[in-house]
Formats: structure tokens, sequence, C-alpha cells
């Protein structure tokens, strides 16, 4: 550690760590120091005392973890939160979500985006995994506001080969913008919108250009049972047909994984995929199943914490996704032992960085590793006591406990103030846009739900 003067120092916190096994830890009365965006050192707070830093915070009472990472969303539905309620998936679909994206445009979007980052900081997310239309937008505003994200144009076969390729320019013309905070995927919706010849050159592309692919897949059972009956092969039999089980891929949701076709399959392809779950809308829409995390963990296979959309959850909340994920599965398994607290702070954190790619540059507060991070303070009645910090944080803390969040070194967040968007006049202009962007009455729609 050098004396010439950090950028970023944060003393006197617990800091969330881990050992070289993946095991969650926690380094009491410890002290962060930044310099060019990286973790330069993690020390006891003692040893900072004489240190000169650009922005200095004392963090007594909080806790800093590594920022969590939303890692599949679509970030501008949150102008659609709550417009489709107590709906099954396909009239949620057909009915209203579709005709209303019939109608979305360039500021839309924009708007969208903005907010749903303005939601995401305030959460303590860091980093997110989005998969929507009109993406030269969205990268803009993250490049804006401070965020990191791994971006995918999606697509369906309905638009024909154009909608493939502008996927792609997509992809490569933004991979490495914003300094770096943003990656890219192609990102084809699904197998049931995306034909198998799309998807099969969806694979060539990745493997030619050295991209990762972001797509649904199994989302629930309904959809794999529907894909034997057409197909005879499972979601997940099909991606492998197409050859997108070869290049890194990350599945959306998969609670329709079947255990005894798909588990054998995907571990053949351990290594190069990851699922993200979001527990929340699963309950919501009343699936009968979810992610099967604890078999996906057995094959090696990354599980990431994600809320989808806000008009399917209603919020981009990851920490309730978190808690929600270890509670469902304990649940599903009928296990109170799994998963842990200290198993879901790993899944929001190491296993979510891997499912987006991110593996060696975030997910842990190390000398080496950006610096992305959040503070959350534990002082609020609701998480006192606290006789296990890993539980407290898990199922205690609430996102609102998070005073402040950093991405590659810069605060976009402290004491609960937003530094890079303003959200009253993000809300102010889209309810002036929403009349137009919820009307229904063209009979439209840019797809159609039918598995």
């Amino acid at each position: 550690m050098t004396s010439s003067r950090a950028d970023l120092i944060i003393s006197g916190c617990a800091v969330l760590v881990h050992d070289g096994r993946g095991e969650v830890g926690f380094r009491e009365d410890s002290a962060v120091v930044v310099r060019g965006g990286v973790v330069e050192a993690v020390v006891d707070a003692d040893d900072v005392s004489g240190l000169a830093a650009v922005e200095w915070i004392d963090a007594r009472g909080q806790v800093a973890m590594p920022g969590l990472i939303n890692c599949h969303t679509h970030a501008p539905m949150v102008a659609l939160r709550g417009v489709a309620e107590d709906l099954p998936t396909e009239a949620w679909f057909n009915d209203v979500v579709w005709p209303i994206e019939s109608n979305l445009t360039g500021r839309d979007v924009e708007l969208g985006a903005r907010l749903a980052c303005a939601e995401m900081i305030r959460g303590g997310v860091t980093c997110f995994a989005d998969h929507y239309f009109a993406m030269d937008t969205v990268a803009a505003v993250v490049a804006e506001c401070g965020m990191r994200a791994h971006l995918g144009e999606a697509f369906f076969s309905s638009q024909g080969a154009e909608g493939r390729e502008r996927s792609l320019e997509f992809a490569l013309r933004h991979r490495g913008a914003a300094d770096g905070r943003i990656t890219t995927a192609l990102a084809p919706h699904a197998p049931y919108t995306v034909d198998a010849a799309d998807l099969a050159a969806t694979a060539d592309l990745a493997r030619e250009h050295g991209l990762s692919v972001h797509l649904h897949a199994a989302e629930n059972r309904d959809q794999t049972d529907a894909s034997l009956a057409r197909h005879g092969r499972t979601p997940i039999e099909v991606l492998e047909r197409a050859g997108l089980l070869g290049v890194e891929l990350l599945i959306a949701h998969g609670t329709g994984i079947d255990a005894d076709r798909d588990l054998p399959v995907l571990a053949r392809a351990s290594g190069r995929v990851a699922v993200a779950t979001s527990p929340r809308g699963y309950l919501k829409f009343g699936w009968p199943g979810t992610t099967p995390v604890r078999a996906l963990n057995a094959l090696g296979i990354p599980v990431g914490l994600a809320t989808d959309g806000a008009a399917s959850n209603n919020s981009l909340d990851v920490w309730e996704s978190m808690a929600l994920t270890s509670l469902v599965q304990k649940s599903v398994e009928g296990d109170p032992r799994w998963l842990t607290a200290r198993q879901a702070l790993h899944h929001a954190t190491v296993q979510s960085a891997r499912a987006v790619g991110l593996g060696d540059s975030v997910g842990r507060i190390a000398p080496g590793r950006r610096a992305d991070l959040v503070l959350v303070d534990l002082s609020g009645p609701h998480t006192q006591p606290v006789h296990d910090l890993a539980a407290t944080l898990v199922h205690s803390a609430r996102a609102a406990d998070v005073r402040t969040t950093v991405v590659d070194g810069r605060v976009l967040m402290h004491d609960r103030e937003l530094r890079t968007l303003d959200v009253p006049a993000i809300v102010r202009e889209l309810e002036e846009r929403l009349p137009a962007l919820l009307d229904r009455s063209h009979g439209r729609r840019i797809q159609e739900y039918d598995t």
C-alpha cells in the first residue's frame, strides 16, 4: 500500500470477505483503500490513520460488502410496474405487456432505464444484466450514471435476420464501453420465440466474435412440456442441439429444468453455462417450481440472483431476491440447512459475478478487484441485536439499509443521496408520457406468447 493520497478510504467497518474455499466471513473494524477504481488493500482501521484520500467515509457501525448484481432484468420495464397484475403468464404477455411494448419509443426506454438505475443504486446494486430493446439508449444511461452493466439487444425470429444482426452490431459496438464498465452479449429472446436456425446462427456468431449469450429458457414447466410436445426435446436440449451450450451462456429462470433429462446435459456444459434465478416472479405467477439451485450447485454451475423486470416482479430489489432464494430453497428442498445465509451471500456476490462473466473482476472486496461495493447500516431496530452477521444481512436487512454505493471507486450514492441521477425530474417526464405508452387500443403486439 503506497503512502500517496488514495482516491477513497472507507474506515471503521466490518468487511465481508471470502476465503480461498469460497466461504463467506467478516473482518471487523477494517478499512478499504481504493485507488484507480481498484481495491488496493483491506486492512485494520488503525492502519489508515496516517493516510490521505480524495474522499474519506467513516463507516463505523456499517458493513462493507461487494455490490449486489442483478443477473437478469429488463430495466426500462419499471415504466410498466403494476400495469399487469394477477394474471397467468400467457395473458400477462399477450393482453398487456407485448401490446404496450409495441408503443415504446427511445425516450420511454431512456426514462425507464434512468429510473431503474436509480432504484438499483439505492438498493445496493452495482451491476445488472439487461435484456431489452433500444439498448443503445440503455448503454448511454449506464455510461452517464456510473453503474456497471452486461447488456444485450433482445431479438425474435419474427424480426427476420435484421433482429439478430442488430443484436450483434450492438454487442460489438458497446463491448468495453463506459471505461470498461459495459460488457455485452447476444440476446435471443427464448427458444419458443427464436427458431432453431436463429439459435444455431447465434451460437456461431458468439464463437466467431468471442461473445456470450443471454436468453430465457425453461422458464417454467409449461414451456418444457410444450417443447417436448412440439420438438421432442426440452428447451435445454434445444439449446444443446443449436450449439449454445458450447459458448458462454446465461440462462434466465430455468424453473422448468427437467432433472432427469436436463441436468446431465447441463453437466457437460459446466464452466460455460450459468443460470439467473428470480424467485419473487415465480411466486407471483404461481409457477409450481423454482430454479433447482441445489442441483445446479452440485454440477458447478453458477446461479446468480436476479429480479426480472419490474413489470412482473414490481421491484428491482436484489436484497429481496437474496432472502427469497434462501427461503424458497429451504421450502422446496424440505431442508432448513439449505440455503444458509452464508450460502445466499455467496450466490449474491461470487456466483452472481461469475454468472455475468465478471468473476475475475468483481464479486469480492479484495486487492486487485474493481471497487464495486456497498455500505449497509445495521443500526436500525429491525437489525438489532446482531447475533449472526450473515443472517442479519440476508434475513433482517433491507435495501433501504444501504447507505453508500460505490462502482469502480466512484461514489454513486452516499448517505442515501444519489449523486448521478435526478429522480423527481425522471418521474415527472415519465408520468407525462404514460398515457401514450399504455394505450392498447391499436390492437398490436410485438410478439405472440405461444409456447
